[in-house]
């Protein structure tokens, strides 16, 4: 479903909580972030399935609501038995979405953890093969580069395989550079790749934090990006009112630019992605 004032497709990424508290924190997210009417939820699944049981707590709780979800599915360190079962649920739930990963192992399993299926691209096309059409499948994409890709090109390679499996869409890494997301569709398109790429977008909230996993999963923050967020130190809300602003700016470069819709890691927060939409035009209908 899209937003009915400026029909932009939004989706917004989950993480199981852990504990009942951040159960119930997740939430009170969903209903605040459910009024801005996304096309669906999506909801992470941990290296090599640790988070599985959570995963499937987070998606029986949101299709209980009647909301539209996409669990995570990651195929390192499982079998096709128990990847045809997770899906089998999926499927009598009445969930028709799946985003298709290859995962990362978990700590110091080695080469031991890996199952049957050790690419995203076999994953797509055990999907298709077992369900045909049932789901949509979204794939990841790297406008930056995946960080463990040899080289751009590399990257490109296994992206394209992706899709000649039978992927629907993509979701991008989150990026701050627009040009990167622009350069990598014409990257696809000299490929004749024409499936929907949806950028990821994450707001910043914490400066520190955001640049751990920014250096972990090879996201660049622009210097002057970083150099600005480093001057306010601890000073959160400076940095939440800075990152509203750049944020809501590059997603309007997107849009403005023909993307097709956006996609927010929300890090189980909502008031961020809210003031974003909000800046965007994209608001919870009048009562």
């Amino acid at each position: 479903m899209q937003n009915p004032d400026k029909h932009t497709s939004i989706s917004f990424e989950l993480f199981p909580p852990k504990t009942d508290k951040g159960m119930d924190k997740l939430k009170a997210t969903v209903t605040r972030l459910n009024e801005l009417q996304p096309e669906y939820f999506s909801v992470t699944y941990g290296a090599g399935g640790s988070t599985q049981e959570r995963t499937f707590a987070t998606v029986d709780w949101l299709r209980e609501q009647g909301i539209a979800t996409a669990p995570h599915l990651s195929c390192i360190g499982a079998d096709k038995d128990e990847i045809q079962e997770i899906l089998e649920r999926y499927r009598k739930q009445g969930v028709n979405r799946i985003v298709a990963l290859r995962g990362d192992l978990p700590s110091g399993s080695g080469l031991g953890g890996l199952g049957e299926l050790n690419y995203a691209n076999e994953l797509v096309s055990f999907i298709r093969e077992r369900f045909a059409d049932h789901f949509h499948i979204e794939v990841a994409a790297y406008p930056e580069f995946h960080p463990q890709a040899e080289n751009a090109r590399v990257d490109l390679d296994n992206f394209a395989r992706k899709v000649r499996s039978g992927a629907h869409g993509a979701i991008t890494q989150y990026f701050y550079n627009p040009d990167a997301y622009w350069r990598f569709l014409d990257d696809c398109q000299a490929r004749g790749i024409e499936i929907p790429v949806i950028p990821g977008i994450m707001p910043i909230t914490n400066y520190h934090s955001l640049a751990r996993f920014s250096d972990a999963c090879g996201a660049e923050i622009p210097r002057w990006i970083r150099k600005r967020l480093e001057a306010w130190g601890d000073d959160l809300d400076a940095i939440r009112d800075f990152g509203t602003e750049v944020v809501s700016q590059l997603c309007r470069n997107l849009l403005d630019g023909g993307a097709p819709g956006l996609h927010f890691y929300t890090m189980n927060q909502s008031g961020s992605v809210i003031n974003i939409c909000n800046n965007l035009g994209i608001r919870a209908p009048a009562p």
